[in-house]
């Protein structure tokens, strides 16, 4: 794992090299992807069962047959032990508990002049949340997605999530009956994403599009932004570790923070940032004891090296703007008194504040979203909420003399732009 310093000569372009990743510019992989979508839009739901088929190996002979019912999700919660089942439902409640005080209310206010003016909040119609699949897959992202939707009081949800060989994590649907998706259907790739974005004879067409998934996921939503909102497109999973080598610090929970973003995914990104060489070099040999006995060591590993980073910062003042340049993903401040730099940061997904708020329990049951703005996007993009479901509408009501002032003013502009009907449309009001 390499150790840089804000100190050495070349520190700016290490930086730079470090922190560059392109997520979907693969010109061959954005030609594979617009082929399966215009496919997908000329066939419908011959086209998706037979990439279906082809690529996740599924039994499946029809479309029947990759919907499941409420009855198979509901018999996945019943059949959880009682201590997940009661894990998964402190999740969830605790998740909808957060959102809820994201709703945006519908609002009008009337000027001086007797006008009303407002803002109408209105739920999406119908979502498609893209959920990743197979055994290895994840419950929490069902519960990210579809409870903000619900919350937000979209109509209709619907997920996709791939089943490789016809195998689910029977997890998953638990936490789909737990945040009452209305559809679910076992496809996924790009063909999941172009079914949802058009809609074949099986599934709707959705309105949105949110969740993680793999390179063709995500080069299959930016290809059908317009046709339909997506949420962002995400890059590897991120964290950043900031702490100063105080004597309360332990440097295994600093190095187990690290390598529980790392054996997420050989090209995730964990970067160490301290003021302290000691504790910079310990968190090193942390890591490399930890390491040695952890079931997805290679991958964690493989991330490290390719990504990964302890940097040593000066003092406080620098580690606060590197934070600021990096805008990373996750954030954890372990320090003393977090909430003494939480003005100093402008760029985050989430920041995780003081020594006993590891990034993993945000992951999971924390409350906040857990889908973040990633490669730095931080610095203009917020977290998946409820925001992301409603949309608005401005009100504009003019009363008759209310409407004369305004009037003359866009008469006045519109002919300074050269809009003579413009112009007109105004004056009849006032003339």
């Amino acid at each position: 794992m390499r150790q840089l310093s804000t100190q050495d000569t070349d520190f700016d372009s290490q930086l730079t090299q470090l922190l560059a990743f392109e997520t979907v510019n693969d010109a061959e992989l954005l030609h594979t992807v617009d082929n399966i979508i215009a496919q997908v839009r000329a066939d419908g739901d011959s086209v998706v069962l037979a990439l279906t088929q082809q690529f996740d190996q599924h039994p499946a002979t029809s479309m029947q047959e990759l919907e499941l019912s409420k009855e198979a999700l509901a018999e996945a919660f019943a059949n959880l032990d009682e201590k997940v089942k009661t894990a998964l439902t402190t999740a969830a409640t605790r998740v909808q508990t957060f959102h809820e005080r994201q709703v945006q209310e519908t609002w009008q206010y009337e000027d001086e002049l007797g006008n009303r003016l407002g803002q109408k909040v209105t739920p999406l119609d119908r979502v498609g949340i893209y959920v990743p699949g197979g055994l290895a897959s994840y419950p929490s992202s069902v519960l990210m997605n579809a409870i903000p939707a619900k919350v937000a009081g979209v109509t209709e949800v619907i997920m996709v999530v791939p089943a490789p060989k016809g195998v689910l994590n029977p997890l998953v649907l638990a936490a789909a009956h737990l945040a009452q998706v209305d559809r679910v259907f076992t496809i996924g790739g790009a063909q999941a994403v172009a079914a949802l974005a058009y809609g074949t004879k099986t599934i709707p067409a959705v309105d949105k599009i949110t969740g993680p998934g793999n390179k063709y996921v995500a080069a299959a939503k930016r290809a059908v932004f317009g046709q339909v909102g997506i949420d962002m497109i995400a890059g590897p999973s991120e964290v950043l570790v900031y702490a100063e080598g105080e004597a309360q610090d332990r440097t295994d929970w600093l190095a187990m923070d690290l390598l529980s973003q790392a054996e997420h995914d050989r090209i995730a990104q964990a970067i160490f940032v301290t003021t302290s060489e000691k504790q910079l070099n310990e968190v090193a040999l942390e890591i490399e004891k930890a390491l040695a006995e952890l079931p997805k060591a290679d991958i964690a590993r493989d991330s490290l090296q390719n990504r990964g980073a302890l940097i040593l910062v000066k003092d406080r003042s620098e580690g606060m703007a590197l934070i600021n340049r990096i805008a990373p993903e996750h954030l954890e401040l372990s320090v003393d008194n977090p909430d003494a730099l939480l003005n100093d940061i402008r760029h985050a997904g989430a920041i995780f504040m003081g020594r006993h708020t590891p990034e993993a329990i945000g992951d999971y049951c924390a409350g906040p979203n857990h889908v973040l703005p990633t490669s730095g996007t931080a610095r203009f993009s917020s977290p998946l909420g409820v925001y992301d479901f409603q949309k608005k509408s401005s009100i504009i009501y003019c009363s008759e003399s209310g409407s004369k002032p305004l009037a003359e003013t866009a008469d006045i502009l519109a002919q300074r732009e050269d809009l003579e009907a413009h112009a007109r449309s105004a004056r009849y009001r006032y003339q």
